[in-house]
This record gives C-alpha cells, sequence and structure tokens, in this order.
C-alpha cells in the first residue's frame, strides 16, 4: 500500500500551515500493513467518520490528522512482548511524526489531552503497543497560554541566587510531624544554607498539621533565616486539594509567609494547574506523582518529557522531576530531556527551573551538574539534608560545600579535609 493509496491523511510538511498544527512524535507497533496503520492512528485521532452518508462532503481537508514523516522496520519476531488477543499479520516497528491540527481541541488542556493522548492513540486497529514520544507547538498555539509567571528568572531574582543551583530540600520525616517541630528543623536547614524547604508532596492541609498554622510558622522562620544570613529564604507549601480549593489554599499559604507553592500536577490536573498559576502570587513547582505509570514502560505510553512541557505551558515555575540515580528508575537521557523540556526555547513562554529529584546529597552534587553542563537547575534532597548525623543545619551547609568545591576546581575529599559538616556526609552517606 501506498499513501496516496489511503487519502487524507498523509502530506508533506510544504503542503500545510505549520501555525495550525501541533506535531506529535509517536512510535507504535502493528500488525499488518504499516501505512494502514498510520493512516488509522491518525484518524481515530481526528476524524474517523470523514463524511455523511449520502453526502459527498469531505471532513479530512479542515479535521484531519497528517503523516509528515513515516519509518517503518519489519519486525520478524513479532511484538517486543506479549500481548493479549494480539491482532495478526507481519509486525513492523514505527516511528511517525503527525500534524495535528489544533483547531480540533482549542487551547484547552482535557481537550488537547482527549485528542493526542486518548482513546484514539491507545486503541488504533492493530496498534497494540504505542508511546507519544513528544510534542511542538506553533507560535499560534502557544500565543494562548500566559505559561509561567516567574519562571526560572523570577525564582533567581526573588532567592537573589545567580551562577549556581537552587538548593532545596524536603522536611522529613515528611507528613508525620506537627507544625512547630517541623517548622525548627527547616528553620536549621535555612539557616544551614538551603535556598528553600519544602512539604513533602505527600503532605497537604491535613488534621495534624492544618496549613495555615504550618505556613505561619515556616513562614517567620524563613524569614528569621533571611534575616540571620542575610540572604532571602523560602518555604514552599503543599497546596495540592481538590481544584475547587486550590485558590483558598494559595491565599492561606501566602498571608502565612509561603514564598513559593507545591502542585501534584496530574493527579490535580494541568487545567487545575493553570487555574492556580493565574491565581498565583508566588511562584508554583509542581511535583511529578502518577506519571510513572504512564512513562516508566519503554514503547507504551507517554514519555515523561511531553508531561513537562504541558506542565511549563500549564504555569508551573519549576518542576520536580524523577532524577538520576537508581531510586528513580528512570534513564539519564530521560533526565536530560526533561531538563531539556524545561530551558530551550519555547516561544513567550519563560523557561521553567527543572528539578530533578531522587536520593541526592552532597555527593551526587558533581555528578548532576556535570550531567546536565549547566547551573539552571534545582537539588531537592530530604534525607541527604534532614539525614545528616549532625542535623539539618549541617546537611545543608554540605550541599554548598560540595558545590564551593566544584566551583573552586577542587575534589571533593580534599574540600572535605578543611569542611566538617562536608567530611561527615561522605562519611555517612557514602559508605
Amino acid at each position: 500500500m501506498r499513501p496516496e493509496d489511503i487519502p487524507g491523511f498523509f502530506a508533506t510538511r510544504a503542503e500545510l500551515d505549520a501555525e495550525r498544527y501541533v506535531e506529535l512524535d509517536v512510535t507504535f507497533e502493528c500488525a499488518g500493513d504499516p501505512l494502514h496503520a498510520a493512516a488509522a492512528l491518525c484518524s481515530e485521532q481526528s476524524t474517523t467518520q470523514w463524511s455523511r452518508v449520502g453526502t459527498d462532503e469531505d471532513f479530512r481537508p479542515r479535521y484531519a490528522a497528517r503523516i509528515v514523516e513515516f519509518d517503518a522496520t519489519p519486525r520478524p519476531a513479532g511484538f517486543s512482548y506479549e500481548i493479549p488477543n494480539a491482532p495478526s499479520g507481519s509486525v513492523h516497528a514505527c516511528r511517525v511524526t503527525i500534524a495535528h491540527p489544533h483547531g480540533n481541541f482549542g487551547a484547552r488542556f482535557p481537550n488537547l489531552m482527549t485528542s493526542v493522548m486518548g482513546e484514539g492513540m491507545f486503541f488504533a486497529p492493530g496498534i497494540p503497543i504505542v508511546r507519544l514520544e513528544d510534542i511542538r507547538f506553533p507560535a499560534s498555539f502557544l500565543a494562548e497560554f500566559a505559561g509561567p509567571k516567574f519562571g526560572l528568572p523570577g525564582i533567581r531574582e526573588r532567592l537573589q541566587a545567580y551562577e549556581r543551583p537552587i538548593f532545596i530540600g524536603v522536611i522529613k520525616p515528611n507528613i508525620g510531624l506537627p507544625p512547630a517541630p517541623f517548622a525548627e528543623l527547616g528553620e536549621q536547614a535555612l539557616l544551614g544554607g538551603l535556598d528553600i524547604v519544602k512539604d513533602d508532596e505527600m503532605l497537604t492541609d491535613t488534621p495534624w498539621s492544618p496549613l495555615a498554622e504550618r505556613a505561619a510558622l515556616l513562614g517567620a522562620a524563613s524569614a528569621r533565616a533571611a534575616a540571620a544570613t542575610g540572604v532571602p529564604k523560602m518555604y514552599m507549601a503543599n497546596v495540592t486539594d481538590e481544584v475547587t480549593r486550590l485558590p483558598a489554599l494559595h491565599d492561606v499559604a501566602v498571608a502565612g509567609g509561603a514564598g513559593c507553592l507545591l502542585v501534584n500536577s496530574v493527579p490535580v490536573g494541568l487545567s487545575g494547574v493553570r487555574l492556580l498559576a493565574a491565581h498565583a502570587q508566588v511562584p508554583l513547582f509542581g511535583h511529578f506523582p502518577f506519571i510513572a505509570s504512564f512513562s516508566r514502560l519503554p514503547r507504551y505510553g507517554v514519555h515523561s518529557r511531553v508531561f513537562t512541557r504541558l506542565q511549563r505551558l500549564a504555569g508551573l515555575d519549576a518542576v520536580i522531576m524523577p532524577g538520576f540515580g537508581d531510586r528513580m528508575m528512570t534513564p539519564e537521557r530521560e533526565v536530560l530531556e526533561n531538563v531539556c523540556a524545561c530551558l530551550e526555547p519555547m516561544g513567550p513562554i519563560k523557561p521553567s527551573l527543572p528539578v530533578p529529584g531522587g536520593s541526592d546529597w552532597a555527593g551526587t552534587v558533581e555528578g548532576i551538574f556535570r550531567r546536565l553542563n549547566t547551573v539552571d537547575f534545582g537539588l531537592v534532597p530530604g534525607r541527604g539534608v534532614f539525614g545528616h548525623p549532625m542535623g539539618p543545619a549541617a546537611g545543608a551547609a554540605s550541599l554548598r560545600q560540595a558545590w564551593e568545591s566544584i566551583a573552586l576546581g577542587r575534589s571533593l575529599d580534599a574540600h572535605a579535609a578543611a569542611h566538617e559538616e562536608l567530611r561527615s556526609a561522605i562519611e555517612f552517606f557514602g559508605r
């Protein structure tokens, strides 16, 4: 079969007005003719039935998603893994780029997601294995979104922190402490050198730690730490909740003294994030719960980079993402792609601060910096600060000392010889 045998679902970029389309990079494995499968994928995403019975109208020129790049490789061994009720026929592994007319869904996250990663994507005939790898937006689409209100530049300005990473700590134990001891730990870490102390993504407005009380105590603690150190400090309050409560919880946290907020992007929903961003008076950080459920398996689901782009578009000033290290089970290349999705040009949309996290401490700072090859990232340890044997202030100091060793071009061990906090961290966490 040839593309011309399946009219309406194949085109060259030169034939299309690029401003009318978002582009989707998709990989899939199919049974049967791969061109027919690719056309079916476009059809299911856009105009499955392109005319009414008894008429000669054709919706495809206006509404059809189109294949603009196509590659297929035979897989004689069959699908990559066992598929229940697998379709029959010869199997091909395909990579395509689809131009999808954004007029079909508009600048609305629920509609966009329904179109490009909904039923049409995952129930296309003959395609049991499919993955949305990337998404790109034309200027006409980006113009409909405000994006981050502060972004990376605004976070740096508020913290007066330039030419270095942003040091953030997750107060531990994560959800088990009442506000007073929780705030005490946070203040110690801020005095030791953190820029921001934050709630865990699971700690919200709870009976044992009401947000209003916690924000007031940690807001006061961050103000004292700022006065003592001479540099700005922030408390990041988690306002994740029902969408209808987000603006009110924002107001409670900010009134108490929170300098930035945390929201779990996918559980709340990107529309909820967009609503909160429009209301926000302080920077918003997004966290990654639920993303691994559809991004971790190779060859199936949605690449986490897609959601990094969407979170930035929705207005998150910083995106916390699975980082390096065995616990996060994320390939290094994927972490780098997510960091790039935060920082690379995106029309008028400001860059977001990328925060790759997972079991970090002073000894991982250099590895992260070398992999990313930029100072534009946040470090977000928990135990690496709050589990330090000398306490949270020393844990925070060890992070700053690790960065000093990089800035001075010294080895970590050589720098640790003159810094007890760093030396203790290496002895405790590095064993």
